[in-house]
């Protein structure tokens, strides 16, 4: 396999890589960590697994699916992240598995403190303050300084468990899907284990475009979403369970489809997208044959640099991400300071420019404008965005 950096540079390769997908005509998308595309091979398989599925109803999915492909699909996706197969389940998304995880949660007694910070996903905040109201915990809140640094950030926390002694759990996204920072994981879990504190790790921004270890990285309970950097249709994510940890999150409301032991169990039982789940594997090879999170987050990388190296020092624009290469990955924000309304900046985008982007509000640092390349983004569309920025700022 060519060296990732080269090979992100390679504007020919990813030509080759973008001739996969069907391309419609309108906007530049800049916009793609709200969900990522499948490539054509993806789409007509998937079309015909929907097709079979139709045709075919319980009886395939009653006597071959779940007695047999559903398994070797469950331990395909276990292989992909490296863990074993008693420790992931799939779920509708990243959202609705860790829900599960925050609410079947069983360490919590009345009176412990739980951990949320102003980067997290809304739902996640939700979802922590929820165990207030039926759990009878406090919510402790906490802001990141801006801009952050991997000091900065491992400083807030320590602080954080030293003035909180009663914290017992906290949520963590990997990559935080308001200004794309990347948080420091394997810092912050092993300051957090130091004070007894259990993670919920946010992973749905981290699949796909960073190589991480689990076990390394010391997270126990994890979410995440396999359609925005692995490439598979909507409605599949999954959560991890450290093995040794499962008896701390409860069965699902009760959920007895599944064995306590098993860990399908801890996320609600339902019909599943089956035609999805069987266009897995195929997801999964592609993945693989580009060259993993490796090769996608090289490319997403460059791209991202691309753009913030032109305009980091530019009067008129603030870029909200560090370039400390372990604090960043292909999702960046920044804003216009000469422009109080970054709604409006982000409709002339799209309106004087063709560039299509979005507002992320809720940080403590103030509103953004995210940038998210994709796998098929070119050069020079980047270049059309530095072109754009210079003349509005």
């Amino acid at each position: 396999m060519p060296d990732n950096t080269r090979r992100a540079r390679d504007e020919a390769f990813w030509q080759t890589f973008a001739d996969r997908y069907d391309r419609h005509p309108g906007p530049v998308n800049l916009e793609n960590g709200y969900f990522g595309r499948m490539s054509r091979t993806v789409v007509e398989e998937y079309q015909r697994n929907i097709e079979l599925i139709n045709n075919s109803n319980s009886i395939y999915v009653r006597q071959r699916f779940e007695q047999h492909d559903s398994l070797d699909i469950h331990a395909q996706l276990a292989e992909l992240i490296g863990v074993r197969a008693q420790s992931v389940a799939f779920t509708h998304n990243a959202t609705a598995g860790l829900q599960s995880l925050i609410r079947n949660y069983n360490r919590l007694q009345p009176g412990d403190q739980v951990l949320i910070c102003d980067l997290e996903y809304d739902t996640v905040k939700g979802a922590m303050r929820w165990l207030a109201q039926h759990r009878g915990v406090e919510v402790i809140e906490i802001e990141h300084a801006h801009p952050a640094t991997f000091d900065s950030l491992l400083a807030t926390y320590r602080e954080a468990f030293i003035r909180y002694p009663k914290l017992k759990l906290m949520a963590l996204t990997h990559v935080t899907h308001r200004t794309g920072l990347v948080m420091p994981v394997q810092a912050i879990a092993a300051l957090a284990k130091e004070h007894g504190v259990d993670i919920i790790l946010d992973g749905a921004h981290a699949l796909g475009q960073i190589e991480f270890d689990l076990e390394a990285l010391g997270i126990a309970f994890a979410g995440y979403n396999l359609h925005k950097w692995i490439g598979s249709p909507l409605t599949l994510g999954f959560i991890y369970i450290a093995p040794q940890r499962l008896a701390d999150i409860d069965p699902d409301m009760g959920e007895m489809h599944f064995p306590v032991g098993d860990i399908r169990s801890r996320t609600p039982y339902s019909t599943p997208n089956v035609p999805a789940l069987m266009t897995l594997p195929l997801v999964f090879e592609e993945h693989r044959s580009l060259g993993g999170a490796a090769a996608k987050g090289a490319r997403v990388n460059y791209l991202r640099n691309l753009w913030v190296s032109a305009v980091r020092n530019l009067p008129g624009i603030e870029v909200m991400t560090p370039d400390d290469p372990r604090l960043y990955c292909g999702i960046t924000s920044m804003r216009f300071t000469r422009h109080a309304d970054q709604q409006a900046m982000v409709e002339r985008l799209l309106n004087d420019y063709n560039l299509f982007t979005v507002v992320r509000n809720g940080a403590a640092c103030g509103p953004c404008i995210r940038v998210t390349p994709s796998l098929t983004t070119t050069a020079a569309e980047i270049q059309s965005l530095i072109l754009a920025l210079n003349e509005l700022r």
